[in-house]
């Protein structure tokens, strides 16, 4: 390996590094405002000036300077340290100097960075150029006199998100970033320009002049917006969350995070449930834990077992789901789903229903066939790592179901059942001729009469081109509910004889029906007694009898599993609202009434039993190595018939109760199906 020296201490590197990576590796800072790891290099704020022999005698930007074998790396030497004065005074010239009431004031690489390398006065008397400020929708309130030209917002939207709505004009002290046509930016991952921003030029819209960093409690989690479990900081005051960022992880979400998961925190504060309400003559009443939970008992224990049954929804902590499968097995019921959309898996090998080539390691397929899946709006940076791999030029993807924006090229095969029935030719040789070729399989393709079926058939493909092979595991299923593996790894299926959710909800099949956080199944055909567990008065709670408050899933510690089998922890940021409890708690609470009352008393005695019937529970934060299975086995044959596959998230920004709660969510879907402008505030 080449070897450099900086400032004097030898430093072996790989082959493409920069002397500012060199740098960084021999443990010293570089200030920088436009170098991001994860960005093109542009080299145009300067302030990463080192001194490099041999060279030019003047300092030179590491950032773009590639580090070569027995270089001489010099970072603190006069010349630099006069050289990043130099650089800070020009950027300082036109910056209104606002700190005061910025929004970024105490999180700001410009305050820290001028603390650190700055002068301590500035020799221009100009008056400061001022610049009008941009419409880039509701995420993203801008100050665009603050703005250095780093162009981090430029690359991200353009490189990483695929949605080029930003971009630089002009030359000179002329020049501005802005979105050309004053439009919204359409993107799922907009939120993520207003942490690049070094300067607060562009900062949080719904998060205006609400708190400063200082004040607030940081909390590490896990988001349950989609299925993928991205890492998250919590961020609160006293007992209201007021904003979630993304922790970096990888394997994950690298460091990005989606609109819905960073702008759906003003829905932790609407809509809430917050006391216990039982339906009496037809109209809910605030009623007593006791009394609610007497009612609740009561029907349970006076309907037969086989007429009894639970549906969990999307949000639920692994936690609360066994701790309600425990209770209603308890009482002999086989009527347990946690799958709303009713998806046609959970039985056979854990890999049937998992992403099994991992979040990273799809971006080393180098085909990959979607089907009935829109990655866009189910999981937009599981969407960013296959626009990453596109991009290298190395992967091919194909798609069948609808036909949408993906932010990549990709070849449309067809529609839905059929095509997969007699998949084209093309489609087959792209996916044999692929040393590493992946199925992403979605719940648009996996619902409703034929898909079992759909899943038989995807299985036998994987098995005819060589998606599983030693090494190599390409079959993957795409969940959108942060919950749904965690149910299926845990058994939370109908039981033998049992009835699946959509037959639960169906008119005359049970007595009682207990909706815990299900919200997202229509029950209001049966005449059934409902119980609604949740945090939220949406759609479950409307028609339900007897309503138990739980907590959202900032309020309670909970164990999640995304899509693709990691196991991870959420923590809690800030305490139930009102009289509101922790699901499993009140389930506990509820077994002690009818007679089967549950073996735990404390958490860490439910995880206990959950890691003991599962296993696979207790290895946190584990992803499982590519394991070989018949995908063949899966599902069921049959007729595939003629069914065009559509994406079960119709409104990414309005998929679940919290969402449903959210203003900022209400704006982006309003903008999202009907454009409009925005005037800039």
């Amino acid at each position: 390996m080449p070897v450099a020296k900086v400032n004097g201490v030898e430093i072996e590197f790989e082959p493409g590094m920069t002397v500012l990576q060199v740098a960084e590796k021999a443990g010293q800072e570089i200030p920088r405002f436009c170098y991001h790891e994860r960005l093109s290099i542009a080299g145009n704020c300067r302030m990463c000036l080192v001194e490099v022999k041999p060279g030019p005698p003047k300092p030179q930007a590491s950032c773009a300077l590639p580090a070569a074998d027995g270089q001489e790396i010099f970072t603190d030497t006069p010349m630099v340290k006069k050289a990043r004065e130099g650089v800070m005074e020009f950027l300082l010239i036109n910056h209104p100097l606002d700190c005061p009431i910025c929004d970024q004031g105490g999180e700001c690489d410009l305050q820290d960075q001028a603390m650190a390398y700055g002068r301590d006065g500035s020799r221009y008397a100009e008056n400061k150029r001022a610049v009008e400020e941009k419409n880039m929708g509701p995420t993203v309130k801008t100050f665009m006199t603050r703005c250095i030209q780093c162009t981090r917002c430029v690359r991200f939207i353009t490189e990483v998100a695929g949605v080029p709505d930003i971009g630089m004009i002009s030359r000179g002290e002329d020049a501005e970033i802005t979105t050309y046509l004053e439009k919204n930016i359409d993107s799922e991952l907009s939120g993520n320009v207003n942490d690049l921003c070094p300067v607060g030029a562009l900062t949080h819209r719904p998060w205006q002049f609400h708190y400063r960093p200082w004040e607030l409690k940081k909390t590490g989690s896990i988001d349950v917006m989609d299925g993928l479990g991205s890492n998250i900081r919590v961020d609160a005051r006293g007992a209201e969350v007021m904003r979630v960022l993304p922790r970096i992880n990888d394997a994950v979400n690298e460091e990005w995070l989606s609109d819905i998961s960073r702008y759906v925190v003003d829905g932790l504060q609407r809509q809430r449930l917050d006391r216990p309400y039982v339906r009496d003559n037809g109209k809910l009443r605030a009623a007593s834990w006791e009394e609610a939970l007497e009612v609740v008992a009561g029907r349970l224990k006076a309907a037969k077992p086989e007429r009894i049954g639970v549906i969990a929804g999307d949000l639920q902590d692994a936690e609360s789901m066994k701790a309600a499968l425990d209770l209603f097995r308890a009482m002999g019921s086989p009527n347990t789903d946690c799958r709303q959309d009713g998806t046609a898996l959970g039985y056979g090998p854990r890999e049937g229903w998992l992403f099994n080539s991992g979040l990273q390691g799809v971006e080393n397929a180098d085909a990959v066939l979607i089907v009935g899946a829109n990655p866009r709006t189910e999981a937009p940076l599981l969407n960013a790592r296959l626009r990453k791999a596109w991009l290298t030029g190395k992967t091919t993807i194909g798609l069948i179901g609808e036909q949408a924006d993906l932010t990549f090229d990709y070849s449309w095969l067809g529609a839905g059942s059929k095509t997969l029935g007699k998949l084209p030719k093309a489609a087959m040789d792209f996916l044999a001729r692929a040393e590493r070729p992946a199925i992403i399989a979605g719940a648009g393709a996996l619902t409703g009469e034929t898909g079992p079926a759909v899943l038989n058939a995807l299985g036998a493909l994987a098995r005819k081109v060589g998606v599983v092979k030693d090494g190599w595991n390409g079959f993957n299923v795409l969940h959108s509910a942060a919950a749904r593996v965690g149910g299926l790894d845990m058994g939370f299926v109908p039981a033998e004889g049992g009835l699946s959710a959509v037959d639960m909800a169906r008119k005359g099949a049970l007595d009682v029906l207990f909706l815990l956080g299900a919200d997202e199944i229509d029950a209001s055909a049966t005449k059934a007694f409902k119980v609604y567990l949740g945090s939220h008065g949406d759609r479950g709670a409307h028609g339900a009898d007897v309503i138990l408050p739980g907590a959202a899933y900032t309020e309670k510690p909970g164990l999640y599993v995304n899509t693709e089998g990691r196991v991870q922890m959420a923590e809690r940021a800030v305490f139930p609202k009102g009289q509101a409890k922790e699901d499993w708690a009140i389930l506990r609470a509820l077994s002690a009434l009818v007679g089967h009352t549950l073996p735990y008393d404390t958490l860490d005695q439910l995880r206990t039993k959950l890691m003991a019937d599962h296993p696979t529970f207790g290895r946190i934060d584990y992803l499982p190595a590519p394991a070989s299975f018949d995908a063949a086995a899966l599902g069921r044959k049959g007729d595939l018939g003629d069914t065009a596959f559509h994406s079960t998230v119709r409104d990414t920004y309005l998929n679940n109760p919290i969402a449903r709660a959210s203003a900022t969510m209400a704006e982006l879907s309003a903008l999202r199906t009907a454009p409009v402008s925005m005037a800039a505030e």
